[in-house]
């Protein structure tokens, strides 16, 4: 079979050195279960290799839609090489988790990726950028590149190697240690970079940038130790076009510049998120004001909120954003922005004038000094005190309302002294022009009836 041999020589290729009966019976064995695994290489393998086993026609035989890949026959394809005569290329390469640790031959890389345009490239054995340039610079449509949990600590990037990435437009390390000096050669190199992510890198502080990187639109820097604002503030003038900064569990302590250094560093600032910030003041959630085009904001589990109700978290945080229109995920409409802003009037009604926050001000100058609203009871009525009339006689009776007809007949016996089925029940409402209403349906709720203190309930004997 086919394809048995080409797994065994791609995986194996220490097989080769064995004899002619030894390899007979691997691939016998692997004919017999064609998902055995190949053993791990502990030096890793090489990204020819891998694409040439996961996308040739025997193991890739389909194309995945319009769009979506294309057969590729390179020119030339040397001798001796694993690729195949053809491979079922798709345009986006998912090779995560395959153990590549070096790129192969450049010019097979060159003659079948030509028009791939995103490659995840994570939780590999890559540490070593030269190979990962050798990589990149021969797919020269490359947009998106996800290096992901490859070992890349301490691991140097030399400028010439940089230079390959220049066309990347997104670009994912998360979880990769690689340095801050990388990161700013690569922005620097990277004139096209739109999206960066470098989540759980460690990182504590980060040296500004003498060169900007005016193409970024999006910092995804999540999961880091970021605790002081001094470091974030380097993040504007390195990315002066930053529209999104996602900075989720990073403990950040405050936000420390005022009105015009927020507006100068981040002019285009539209989203931003501090879950899990440190952030306690209310004074920090105002500054959030100064950021002239902000219309986004993700704020959970700030210590600040920790002793609010959920409802009174959205109302005073969107009492304290006008300009927002999307917090927490979930849009804010005009009609809830104005609950907002009246509950926060109420919410600080009683507090000392010299702890009114500033937004309460500029509320009562919109809405006016507001009264507080009346507590209404709206829960259903449990019990009713009634008056029971039969013949001549009146009984002034206390009734449960979450009980049926049936069951109010059957507390009345001792009362009237009649059975059950000897009875008939009418409702009378006092403040209603209407007659009595005849409980008829035995199975009927009381509280349906909506009755009150002192109606009445008329008992009439069925005749015989």
């Amino acid at each position: 079979m086919l394809v048995a041999a080409n797994v065994a020589s791609f995986c194996w290729p220490q097989t080769e050195m064995r004899s002619g009966k030894q390899r007979s019976a691997e691939v016998e064995a692997v004919q017999r279960d064609g998902a055995m695994e190949p053993p791990e290489d502990k030096d890793g393998r090489t990204f020819v290799e891998v694409i040439s086993e996961k996308y040739s026609p025997e193991n890739f035989p389909y194309r995945r839609g319009t769009g979506m890949g294309m057969v590729v026959v390179p020119t030339v394809c040397p001798q001796g090489s694993p690729m195949k005569d053809r491979l079922n290329l798709p345009s986006i390469l998912v090779l995560n988790s395959c153990g590549i640790s070096r790129a192969g031959d450049q010019a097979e890389i060159a003659a079948f990726c030509a028009h791939v345009m995103e490659l995840d490239l994570s939780h590999n054995k890559l540490q070593d950028w030269h190979e990962i340039s050798k990589i990149v610079s021969n797919i020269p449509n490359l947009e998106f590149l996800n290096l992901s949990s490859n070992p890349l600590a301490g691991m140097t990037l030399e400028p010439q190697c940089a230079e390959a990435f220049s066309r990347v437009r997104r670009l994912v390390l998360n979880n990769t240690q690689v340095s801050w000096d990388t990161v700013l050669l690569l922005t620097r190199e990277t004139s096209e970079l739109e999206e960066l992510f470098l989540c759980l890198n460690e990182y504590s502080s980060v040296s500004a940038s003498s060169v900007a990187c005016p193409s970024l639109r999006l910092l995804h820097i999540t999961d880091n130790s970021l605790q002081d604002w001094a470091e974030v503030r380097k993040f504007g003038s390195m990315f002066p076009s930053l529209d999104t900064l996602v900075m989720a569990n990073n403990n950040l302590a405050s936000i420390q510049d005022n009105k015009d250094i927020l507006q100068r560093l981040f002019p285009h600032l539209r989203s931003i998120n501090l879950h899990n910030s440190g952030l306690n003041r209310w004074e920090d959630i105002e500054k959030l004001n100064f950021f002239p085009k902000l219309e986004e904001v993700r704020l959970q589990g700030i210590p600040l909120l920790q002793t609010y109700t959920n409802a009174e978290r959205r109302s005073l945080m969107i009492a304290q954003l006008p300009a927002i229109s999307l917090l927490n995920g979930s849009v804010v409409s005009d009609s809830e922005r104005e609950d907002a802003e009246r509950f926060f009037i109420r919410y600080h009604l009683d507090y000392p004038e010299e702890e009114l926050p500033y937004r309460y001000h500029s509320l009562v100058t919109k809405y006016g000094k507001l009264e507080p609203l009346a507590e209404i009871d709206l829960r259903p009525r449990c019990r009713a005190q009634v008056e029971v009339h039969c013949e001549e006689k009146v009984e002034q009776l206390n009734i449960r309302l979450d009980q049926t007809v049936a069951e109010l007949k059957k507390q009345l016996t001792t009362v009237v002294q009649l059975s059950t089925n000897s009875m008939r029940l009418y409702y009378i409402d006092k403040c209603s022009a209407f007659g009595p209403e005849e409980m008829k349906y035995n199975t009927r709720a009381l509280h349906s009836y909506s009755i009150q203190d002192g109606d009445e309930i008329l008992v009439v004997p069925k005749t015989k």
